[in-house]
């Protein structure tokens, strides 16, 4: 009778459909987080210092993938062509889904309707740099210079955060300089160091080591105000009244990824910002962390892609 009992009782309970089980299981299996850029740059440390944190709380190792390369499109079409299965997230950035909608022509990837979003992490600002050797030591130096120099000022940029900044300033400021693309930004550092471009903006983290060397130094940040970071950086807006410019880190999954998944997600990246010891570190490589989660994420992508096409259309820059 009890036998009888149990089967009907198994036989009235309805098999949990595939995709419900594997859900209920996630992770499984080793997490990969795509980092659209090379390693050493902020995406990179920040995308590591995620990844350690996520670790002990999946239970599963995060594997980072360093896809470099054209403003960061290379990685981010890697995570579009992933399965939706919560097996691959994205470090997203101001490039990745605001910016190089307006710098390219014809983008591999819908920035709305091929992904999914965990949450934001933070803003930040760039640092304006010039080699420690030369004739500039502030914003207004720096165009002074360039008007006696047309034609013969040269700045490295690897993306939306470096190139936009340079462009603007060369709009807003009315002088004849020229941009020098790059793979990736640690690329920049060598060539500025020698004299071959005299200007950059770059994210801090990226410009540490050459900071601390004294090769390097730092002019101004693209930010409204003074950062905490650095407190007596002036910012470009103190000689250029209006300019800013920043960009932000995000969470990002393929469109298609299960909510339930990208709802812990959400939660755990909402815990890494709250932990002490990760924001600290985030604060050091001058991010300012604030945690949105994934729809008002939404609503400030929203808002961020017209920023960046104001800011692009303002600078002048062509898509490539």
């Amino acid at each position: 009778m009890r036998r009888r009992a149990m089967l009907g009782a198994l036989a009235a309970t309805p098999l949990l459909p595939r995709a419900a089980r594997a859900q209920a299981e996630w992770p499984n299996r080793p997490v990969r987080l795509i980092i659209p850029s090379a390693a050493g740059g902020a995406a990179d440390f920040i995308g590591r210092t995620l990844g350690r944190f996520l670790e002990p709380h999946l239970r599963q190792p995060v594997v980072v993938d360093n896809r470099a390369g054209a403003g960061g499109v290379i990685g981010t079409e890697a995570a579009k062509q992933a399965a939706p299965d919560g097996y691959t997230f994205l470090i997203s950035t101001n490039s990745t889904h605001a910016a190089n909608e307006f710098l390219f022509r014809r983008l591999p990837y819908d920035p709305v309707r091929d992904y999914a979003h965990v949450g934001l992490l933070g803003t930040y600002p760039t640092i304006a740099v010039v080699p420690a050797e030369g004739p500039v030591n502030s914003i207004p130096a720096l165009v002074a210079h360039a008007k006696a120099n047309p034609g013969r000022v040269f700045y490295g940029y690897y993306s939306s955060s470096s190139q936009v900044p340079a462009a603007l300033l060369k709009a807003r400021a009315e002088i004849d300089v020229t941009g020098a693309s790059y793979r990736n930004i640690t690329q920049i550092v060598p060539d500025l160091i020698s004299g071959q471009i005299q200007f950059a903006f770059l994210d801090a983290l990226s410009a540490a080591p050459a900071l601390q060397s004294g090769r390097v130094v730092p002019i101004a940040v693209s930010a409204a105000r003074r950062t905490v970071q650095n407190p007596d950086l002036p910012t470009v807006a103190e000689s250029i009244p209006g300019f800013v410019v920043e960009g932000w880190f995000g969470l990002t999954a393929p469109a298609g990824t299960p909510r339930p998944i990208l709802d812990r997600m959400g939660t755990l990246l909402r815990d890494a910002v709250a932990d002490p010891a990760v924001s600290a570190a985030l604060v050091r490589q001058g991010l300012t962390p604030g945690f949105l989660p994934a729809a008002e994420m939404d609503r400030f992508l929203v808002a961020d892609r017209e920023r960046w096409r104001d800011w692009v259309r303002i600078a002048g820059i062509q898509p490539e």
